[in-house]
């Protein structure tokens, strides 16, 4: 416990941990994020050990899971909570993505999933965002493994959660927005609109389908047309968190992260309608090598139609993931089967290789949208 950190004053261990910094830093490894927040107020000394051991333990990381549940949970949910009550006794994190397939259209999916994002607001420390979706099909690689192989899941229950720590040079802002809520002078202030520090943008618009849904999603697309971002994302089926408390039940609207600053990098490809077979989807998949991005602190998106998949290459399972980890083996992949693809071919350096980035050409069917995120 915290307590056993402060022995008698007048001690040998108390003179100790009072000046010499190598030992404190070498205890305060083994102490939860929580804790460490609360003994960097004791001194100097420790306020500086408390900072370099948070710094040394912010990286990616991410819980995932398959296959059928034991509980009336969802197999995902029942998982999230046991292995995200372990890293956070290891990391302090930024952001959350949560990512669940869903079982059915039941609204009760929905419900135990809003449970869920509530009990990880009371998990997280404080300042941890939670972008919640759920959607047809889930891409993921297995928990803590970085050069496992990923794998698509378009039938049964699986999820995962990307945790993203608070990183010096990086901006990670949520953004949620309603017929109700949204506008130029709402985009601008998420950091959408005239922010010429924006890199990569991640989005996914729920319930398009409802009238008046592809009107909402130009309203997102065409401020971010003359950007320079990456924009990448999905038609997904339903959002649990944050809240919808703008708007009402049913209503369609968009979730996403902006990506900001000097070190994140971003290259996104797309795999048309005209990429059928396993050689044809890696050699798509291998143009994104012309962005150089560094393995370190990067992670694959995968946004493909739910009309791709197995069925789409002629009953062959896994085809695009296997793509992706041949080129990258160390990079893990995350993603989701959607009702449409948002995304083109761009990369996203100081020498910008561009796609025609009008909201059009932005939308697709029927196709995958490949991509890289360097988190610095």
């Amino acid at each position: 416990s915290v307590s056993d950190l402060f022995p008698p004053a007048d001690s040998k261990a108390a003179y100790v941990l009072s000046n010499v910094a190598e030992v404190v830093e070498r205890v305060l490894m083994f102490i939860p994020t929580k804790s460490l927040l609360q003994v960097a107020s004791v001194c100097r000394l420790w306020r500086n050990c408390a900072r370099r051991v948070l710094r040394t333990q912010q990286h990616l990381t991410w819980v995932s899971a398959s296959g059928p549940s034991t509980t009336e949970l969802h197999s995902f949910c029942s998982t999230l909570a046991e292995e995200v009550e372990v890293k956070k006794n290891k990391k302090q994190k930024q952001d959350v993505w949560v990512r669940q397939e869903q079982r059915s259209r039941e609204e009760v999916t929905y419900r135990q999933c809003s449970n869920t994002a509530e009990e990880l607001n009371q998990i997280f420390p404080k300042g941890c965002d939670i972008v919640g979706i759920a959607a047809p099909g889930v891409v993921l690689t297995p928990t803590g493994s970085w050069s496992g192989p990923p794998k698509e899941h378009q039938e049964g229950e699986a999820g995962f959660a990307v945790m993203l720590p608070n990183t010096e040079g990086v901006h990670i802002r949520p953004f949620h927005f309603c017929k109700k809520t949204i506008s130029l002078s709402a985009m601008k202030e998420a950091g959408l609109v005239d922010n010429p520090e924006l890199r990569v943008v991640v989005m996914f618009i729920y319930e398009a389908y409802k009238s008046g849904g592809a009107r909402f999603l130009n309203q997102i697309l065409e401020p971010l047309t003359n950007s320079k971002a990456l924009i990448a994302g999905g038609l997904v089926e339903g959002v649990f968190s944050p809240p919808r408390d703008c708007c009402s039940k049913g209503a369609y609207g968009v979730v996403g992260l902006a990506l900001s600053g000097r070190k994140v990098q971003g290259a996104s490809v797309l795999l048309d309608q005209d990429v059928g077979t396993a050689k044809e989807a890696e050699a798509t998949v291998r143009r994104l090598k012309a962005a150089k991005i560094p393995e370190r602190n990067t992670l694959g998106f995968m946004f493909a139609c739910v009309g791709r998949g197995q069925n789409y290459y002629h009953n062959q399972h896994n085809v695009e993931a296997d793509a992706f980890h041949k080129v990258f083996p160390n990079t893990p992949l995350f993603g989701l089967f959607g009702n449409g693809e948002i995304g083109c071919d761009r990369i996203v350096k100081d020498d910008y290789t561009l796609c025609n980035s009008d909201s059009d050409t932005l939308q697709h069917e029927y196709t995958t949208v490949m991509t890289l995120v360097h988190f610095g």
